[in-house]
């Protein structure tokens, strides 16, 4: 007799899948997902703990510039006037006197730097040290006088980071024709020497010069508030 073929096993096709599904078994699907946020939330946490909690206040936006830094400001800005180099003496009003815009000297580059900013050096001067009020706060040497004892007296170094923006520093320069004593105002400008540069003027008018450790060193100052 032919025998009966039996009926072949039914293996994991998708008949057997299909039934699974409906019987609310496992999928492969559920299962990506779970463990993608499961390694979310592992990588969440790890990143929250990784981050220490802000115990400071926040940073502060910078302050505006102090009197100093002005200071420098005003004395870079005196470089784009035209100045003719005039030791000649003038008789002038007080107080508030100056010489004609287009002439002055090295200490009237400070002076004007100065007065831009309120504060009136021949003023200073007839006050505290007296003198010819034409005349006297022109002059480096009673310059020097007046920022010693009225203001800071630094220390002379080699050292570019002693010199900051709106130092006054002073010069003796043999070679010089009309004065050889020489003024300047350190900025907030550094030169390829690496040292700061100096706004003076040594005959051609106004200048931003790299020229900080050029000459001798006779004063280094710090005046105003």
């Amino acid at each position: 007799m032919r025998q009966r073929n039996k009926p072949a096993t039914a293996g994991p096709g998708k008949g057997e899948n299909a039934s699974k599904l409906k019987a609310g078994g496992a999928s492969p699907l559920p299962v990506s997902v779970a463990l993608c946020r499961a390694l979310f939330a592992c990588l969440i946490t790890a990143l929250t703990l990784a981050v220490p909690l802000v115990s400071q206040p926040l940073a502060q936006p910078n302050a505006a510039p102090g009197f100093h830094e002005r200071l420098s400001e005003a004395a870079i800005e005196r470089t784009k006037s035209i100045v003719i180099y005039n030791p000649q003496y003038f008789k002038i009003p007080y107080p508030g006197g100056d010489v004609p815009d287009h002439f002055g000297v090295c200490s009237d580059v400070i002076i004007r730097a100065y007065r831009s900013l309120g504060l009136d050096l021949q003023k200073e001067v007839h006050q505290k040290l007296g003198g010819d009020r034409n005349i006297a706060h022109r002059r480096v040497r009673v310059l020097r006088k007046l920022f010693a004892r009225y203001g800071q007296s630094l220390t002379i170094t080699k050292d570019p980071a002693d010199y900051k923006p709106g130092d006054i520093v002073t010069y003796y320069i043999p070679e010089a024709i009309f004065s050889k004593d020489h003024i300047a105002i350190v900025t907030d400008k550094i030169g390829t020497s690496g040292a700061p540069m100096i706004v003076h003027n040594i005959g051609l008018g106004p200048k931003l010069d790299d020229d900080l450790f050029s000459w001798k060193i006779t004063g280094h100052y710090r005046y105003g508030n």
